[in-house]
């Protein structure tokens, strides 16, 4: 059994000022819930269950006929959308009586904790820390309205699943842990030892709205090859990894915002061992974005279609960005492509290096943004192959 524990103002229902909403005035869904309720009721075996603190209710300070009018009406309107609760918790306290039944209390949800719940399939879905705190002490997920996260990608989450990956590489040069999650919002906790390259990932975590944990432990007293290089191949690995079997992502998409969509230029075949400035041909990659950065303009295309391959039209005069070889950036995006098994396809101009670097890395995140991009409506496999 997989339950939604669903908290109510703030989550269903607009939560007001006061914090009570105790007229009909104050009634308001909060946007895209009842289409949401009504596709995960349709689609999944979830279970809903509502657990709501609401702060003195039946005293003085919230009559239970302030209460009941405008519950009674949200119930009704989703009922009458398909959405029904298959059970009401409702904790009357207030906060300073600190009792076991109150958010992010378990009290009332002791017939959910006996074993029968599925707790690692189950999520608590609200919008304040004592949600995710609830979540966290039932064992189970949290999904938390705002800083990117609203209804839609709630529905998306629950109906498909959260693009998670953990990855571990060792070798006696290094020592490599990530984790990924690509329905994330752009958090980040980057350290490789290397200031400039966290930098640089971090761009990947905020402008990809993904959320990023990467710690690296590699031979730097050495050189930097190894950290650098490795660090692709275990981030190539988790991206592919999160990709699942890739159905209903875009694959491929186009630019927007303040990026526009651009053909690749054709380039002269090299290997990758060739100059920075060499090229590696490409099929068509075709999640493109362009960015600028000051003086620099740079595009990066991708296609997740299952073939690694790079294109690189860049070249750097400096010797290093930061404490980053600049013969290490073609190095990085070769091992990131290979082990995502990704087209990639990166052209950078312009005279400042640190802003030429980071404008790939920022076109970057913004390609892999469009590019997983996932459509629960159309859960099928961007290829006519049947396979990526």
């Amino acid at each position: 059994m997989k339950i939604l524990f669903i908290d109510r103002d703030g989550t269903i229902l607009q939560e007001p000022a006061d914090e009570q909403i105790d007229s009909f005035e104050k009634f308001h869904f909060v946007p895209g819930v009842i289409s949401a309720l009504r596709f995960i009721r349709q689609h999944t075996d979830y279970r809903f269950v509502m657990v709501s603190n609401q702060d003195g209710l039946g005293t003085d300070s919230y009559p239970e006929a302030d209460f009941w009018p405008t519950h009674n009406l949200m119930l009704e309107i989703l009922a009458g959308e398909g959405v029904t609760f298959d059970d009401i918790l409702i904790d009357r306290s207030f906060p300073e009586d600190n009792l076991p039944t109150r958010k992010p209390g378990t009290a009332m949800l002791t017939a959910y904790m006996n074993g029968a719940c599925d707790m690692s399939c189950s999520y608590v879905i609200g919008d304040r820390q004592t949600d995710a705190q609830l979540a966290a002490n039932l064992g189970c997920k949290a999904l938390i309205l705002g800083d990117g996260m609203d209804w839609a990608k709630i529905t998306e989450i629950v109906y498909a699943g959260q693009r998670m990956a953990t990855v571990k590489r060792t070798t006696r040069e290094t020592d490599i842990d990530i984790t990924l999650n690509l329905d994330g919002t752009g958090k980040s906790a980057i350290a490789t030892g290397l200031g400039f390259f966290d930098h640089m990932l971090e761009q990947i975590a905020k402008h990809g709205s993904i959320d990023l944990d990467i710690r690296v432990r590699g031979d730097l007293h050495v050189d930097e090859h190894h950290t650098i290089e490795d660090t692709a191949l275990a981030l190539g690995e988790a991206l592919l990894q999160a990709l699942g079997d890739k159905r209903g992502i875009e694959r491929y998409g186009f630019s927007a915002g303040n990026g526009s969509a651009v053909a690749p230029s054709a380039s002269p075949s090299a290997s990758p061992s060739a100059s920075p400035s060499a090229s590696i041909p490409s099929a068509s990659p075709s999640a493109s974005y362009t960015l600028p950065m000051d003086d620099c303009l740079c595009s990066v295309a991708l296609d997740f279609g299952g073939r690694p391959w790079l294109v690189w039209d860049a070249e750097f005069r400096r010797e290093r960005v930061g404490e980053m070889p600049t013969e290490m950036f073609l190095h990085f995006f070769k091992s990131l492509s290979d082990a995502a098994r990704m087209n990639l396809n990166i052209k950078a101009e312009g005279q400042n290096e640190h802003h030429k670097i980071e404008g790939i890395f920022k076109a970057l995140a913004r390609a892999i943004r469009m590019a997983v991009r996932r459509d629960i409506h159309h859960m099928q496999l961007p290829s006519s192959k049947g396979v990526l």
